[in-house]
């Protein structure tokens, strides 16, 4: 059900899909460092390595040149700053992004031609560059894995179907965005964990809100039922297994015992629903999610039942045992 899927970026696909927002210019004249790999979303800014200091440098991260930095480059005379330059750059950075619009010495830029790295001018602050690319970049290299399901937001709440092909995932999302629920992605759901503790699904781009009916066929749901009956992505906060009506199985029936299951290191609760000729199972998961919102709020249904009831054996109890000591 799970498959993996490992974030490659290089620097001229950084360039391209993000140079107006990080107003990025490429300084050097070889193009050939735009084929250099970007293999984490952690930045870097070498200060105390321009001092000569490259012990533990950072090499494998973006390198970040502020204000400060480039004006300490600036102070050092030609030999000094082709050798700070020579040992930069020979460990095989990914590239060099430089804030301000600051112009570098072109001898900088020379070595970096050497080394086939880039070297790229941003107008931006350094705090803003540094914000709007690691943001990227955490986004890129997010661990995320596709997963052969379907998500729908039912009242808020990021419902995934999962189970055997052919059990029904589909005819229930239609029938939930029948009734004015969304669609985020049917078939192949790709999860992206953001932070810690969240999770978010989208839909695959070659899919997009299509889906398949068996006896019907491809059906695209933006068209049929409007924009409004889609999502380009949700949080994921409970796991809908369903299973066919066994007999043998048993089944959770008070609801005391929440179960979870782990995506991406994430826990979310996880519901088995067994499917039967005739159960509405539209209804049941509308009300998975309004039972799930009730719970996030603090009240759970399955305690408060229970609460009742023993309060209520107890009444009885000493009701039936006053009456029993009544002579009168």
């Amino acid at each position: 059900m799970y498959t993996c899927s490992m974030p490659a970026i290089t620097v001229e696909v950084l360039y391209t899909s993000r140079n107006q927002d990080l107003e990025l210019t490429l300084l050097n004249s070889d193009e050939s460092g735009l084929n250099k790999q970007i293999l984490t979303a952690e930045l870097h800014r070498p200060g105390l390595a321009l001092t000569g200091f490259f012990d533990r440098f950072a090499h494998r991260r973006v390198q970040i040149l502020g204000e400060t930095e480039m004006a300490y480059l600036n102070t050092l005379g030609r030999d000094r700053l082709m050798e700070i330059c020579e040992h930069l750059f020979e460990r095989d950075i990914p590239m060099v992004i430089i804030s301000k619009g600051i112009t570098p010495p072109l001898d900088m830029i020379a070595v970096a031609d050497k080394f086939r790295t880039g070297v790229f001018s941003s107008r931006l602050t350094t705090t803003e560059l540094s914000n709007r690319l690691s943001a990227y970049l955490d986004h890129v290299f997010a661990p995320s894995i596709n997963v052969h399901g379907t998500l729908v937001d039912v009242y808020g709440v990021g419902l995934l179907y999962t189970g055997k092909s052919g059990i029904g995932k589909s005819e229930i999302a239609l029938d939930l965005v029948e009734r004015g629920h969304r669609l985020v992605a049917d078939d192949v759901v790709k999860i992206i964990r953001t932070t810690p503790d969240v999770i978010i699904g989208t839909g695959s781009e070659l899919l997009g809100h299509h889906m398949e009916i068996r006896g019907v066929g491809i059906i695209d749901v933006e068209e049929l039922f409007g924009i409004r009956s889609i999502r380009l992505q949700k949080r994921i906060e409970v796991e809908v297994h369903l299973t066919l009506w066994s007999e043998s199985a048993e089944y959770e029936r008070l609801g005391m015992e929440e179960r979870y299951t782990t995506v991406l290191g994430v826990q979310i609760p996880i519901v088995n629903v067994p499917i039967s000729p005739g159960k509405n199972i539209t209804v049941i998961s509308e009300v998975i999610a309004m039972n799930h919102m009730l719970k996030v709020y603090g009240e759970n249904s399955a305690v408060e039942f229970t609460k009742k009831l023993s309060q209520r054996l107890t009444r009885q109890s000493m009701t039936s045992d006053y009456l029993e000591s009544d002579t009168e």
